[in-house]
């Protein structure tokens, strides 16, 4: 989508502070971290959101998780603990319409909502 700002850091059109890339995932810090250690995690192509996922693009969100468990690892987080975060739609807090992923790190957390 022409106007979407994830699809423009994809592009190179807006500038990110890269963690990870490849062919189908970018990874890339928050500009308003709400943690010490907040990355964004989204796939290249364009999907809204979960609910818009298709058939094919599961295989996809399974390359994501790996993604995500390879930089808590590269990060050394995995032992304090981090939390990730997909949010779906307006209400739940979603303020660019291009799925993405939050890894949360760095610091003890607020409370848990559910779990």
């Amino acid at each position: 989508m022409e106007d979407c700002v994830f699809c423009k850091i994809i592009k190179g059109e807006i500038p990110s502070e890269k963690v990870y890339e490849d062919e189908e995932i970018l990874a890339f810090k928050d500009i308003n971290p709400a943690a010490p250690i907040h990355i964004l995690v989204i796939p290249k192509k364009h999907i809204n959101s979960l609910l818009d996922l298709k058939d094919e693009d599961f295989i996809l969100i399974e390359k994501i998780q790996k993604v995500i468990n390879n930089l808590a690892k590269q990060l050394k987080i995995e032992d304090e603990g981090f939390r990730v975060i997909v949010n779906c739609g307006k209400d739940a807090g979603q303020e660019v319409m291009h799925l993405h992923y939050h890894l949360l790190a760095g610091k003890k957390l607020g409370e848990k909502i559910v779990g």
